[in-house]
């Protein structure tokens, strides 16, 4: 009996301390996306990679966090497959992990599965609406799409987060130089 009040505490005890931990992973992403609105590149440069580093950590899993930066590292070695198949295990394994389904997405994305790649991007964004990074590259999924409007639309919100990002104002001017072009 003590055993089974022992653990009961236990679990409960667990279950607070997670809840804590996702509190202040929250309060630290809305002071960070608060500082992002700066008008200082060097600073918001910084601000992003502290952005970054949060998103790229599962919040409750060391492994899941490995098994995404495994998956980086297949990217980066053009193993565009591989990565599919570590990140599609970790969506599985937690599919509430924003950052496991914009990986896909970029995969998704490199090996020209444009579609795809747009459906990971909604739920990236359903679960981190500010997700500048999935933003832009909603931006680049419509334009090989030719939904251009949306594409700039997508630019747009991600400035608007995050202000001094350079690429939605150069892809903004390049699509509407192409809009331009096209109706010539």
């Amino acid at each position: 009996m003590k055993f089974k009040k022992f653990f009961t505490i236990f679990i409960f005890s667990f279950l607070s301390l997670s809840e804590v931990f996702a509190d202040e992973r929250k309060k630290q992403l809305d002071k960070l996306f608060s500082e992002l609105k700066m008008n200082n590149p060097v600073l918001t440069f910084e601000i992003e990679q502290k952005i970054w580093k949060i998103w790229s950590t599962h919040p409750k899993k060391n492994e899941l966090t490995l098994m995404l930066s495994e998956g980086s590292a297949l990217v980066k070695n053009d193993k565009l497959n591989e990565a599919v198949t570590i990140f599609t295990k970790v969506i599985e394994l937690d599919p509430n992990w924003a950052e496991a389904w914009n990986k896909r997405a970029t995969v998704l994305y490199l090996l020209g599965e444009f579609q795809k790649s747009q459906n990971d991007i909604d739920k990236v964004l359903k679960l981190e609406e500010r997700h500048f990074g999935a933003l832009a590259g909603q931006g680049l999924v419509n334009i090989q799409l030719k939904n251009y409007e949306k594409a700039i639309m997508s630019y747009e919100k991600a400035q608007k987060i995050y202000p001094t990002m350079k690429s939605p104002k150069i892809m903004i001017k390049e699509i509407k130089e192409l809009i331009k072009q096209q109706s010539i």
